[in-house]
């Protein structure tokens, strides 16, 4: 048995997908960096069960149920390591690439979140998600890449601590732009995120998905988003485009009554983000153009 590297765990999520959990971890067996393995079952499957039991270096926690993303903040309860990567049961690291992520993270102490290159499918094709995070506008200087406002959750190492210091995710959120809102309480306690392409992971899309179902639990967090961490103006100008973008995926009724649903969840933890985060969210984003002052017509004769 290779020797752990004492750095660098992995949690991996998995919901009933036993086939290719068990492909990512022959991958995940086989890295020079023989990092700790941390099976996070949301739904506590036998069939998932018996695949785990395969693998020595295999740890599983059992979710009664499906947790969504909030399942691997079980999985980083268990984490004894100070560096955090994480993978989906379709996805998998590139040998060398934990230990390529450790030495940067090494270097830059306020580095919270390394977000991988993603290579997608047995093209290696670059996930078109990778190549925005590499135009990103915001000022990089002092960050081994580009500087990032969110990032990819299943293709991520973290400092675990920043995970644990900005609550991990939301599990109202479930599944669907979960990692918007970790990405902004994690900037705004104080941690940078990066995107480092010379790090990689791979993806094989499942062909087990329910996209319909994803696009309306991601319209109805990204309405949450915009109502829990943004000044009001910006906040309502994400609504509309919230609204506009729904619409047209033919999900605005469904999404809007969930959101509208969890509203006073919403305002009660309210938490509007610091202002240097919010311009860098700007800037990536956009927003509303800047309010206008209003000039008052004063007539002649008007004045007394």
């Amino acid at each position: 048995m290779k020797n752990t590297d004492p750095r660098v765990s992995v949690v991996v999520l998995t919901h009933k997908r036993p086939q290719e959990l068990e492909r990512t971890l022959r991958h995940l067996e086989a890295l020079p960096e023989a990092p700790a393995l941390i099976v996070v079952d949301n739904g506590a499957s036998p069939a998932t069960a018996e695949v785990v039991r395969r693998f020595e270096r295999a740890q599983l926690v059992c979710c009664p149920g499906n947790l969504g993303a909030a399942g691997r903040n079980h999985g980083v309860e268990l984490v004894r390591t100070p560096y955090v990567a994480f993978c989906d049961d379709d996805t998998w690291w590139e040998p060398g690439a934990l230990a390529r992520a450790v030495a940067v993270l090494d270097m830059y102490p306020r580095l919270g979140v390394l977000n991988a290159q993603v290579l997608v499918g047995p093209e290696n094709r670059v996930d078109p998600a990778c190549k925005s995070m590499a135009a990103s506008p915001l000022d990089s200087r002092g960050l081994p890449g580009p500087r990032l406002v969110s990032f990819m959750a299943g293709a991520v190492v973290m400092r675990a601590q920043a995970f644990r210091e900005a609550g991990g995710y939301e599990p109202r959120f479930f599944l669907g732009a979960e990692e918007v809102l970790l990405g902004q309480d994690l900037m705004a306690a104080g941690w940078d995120m990066a995107y480092v392409p010379a790090v990689q992971t791979h993806h094989h899309p499942s062909p087990a998905r329910d996209r319909r179902a994803r696009q309306i639990v991601t319209t109805r967090n990204r309405f949450w988003l915009a109502w829990l961490r943004l000044p009001w103006r910006l906040a309502w100008h994400e609504t509309r485009k919230v609204w506009r973008d729904g619409r047209a995926q033919g999900v605005l009724g469904a999404a809007l009554c969930s959101a509208l649903a969890g509203l006073p969840w919403a305002l009660a933890r309210r938490r509007v983000l610091p202002r240097a985060v919010v311009e860098m969210v700007v800037k990536v984003h956009g927003g509303p153009p800047p309010a206008r002052r209003q000039r008052l017509a004063v007539l002649p004769g008007a004045q007394r």
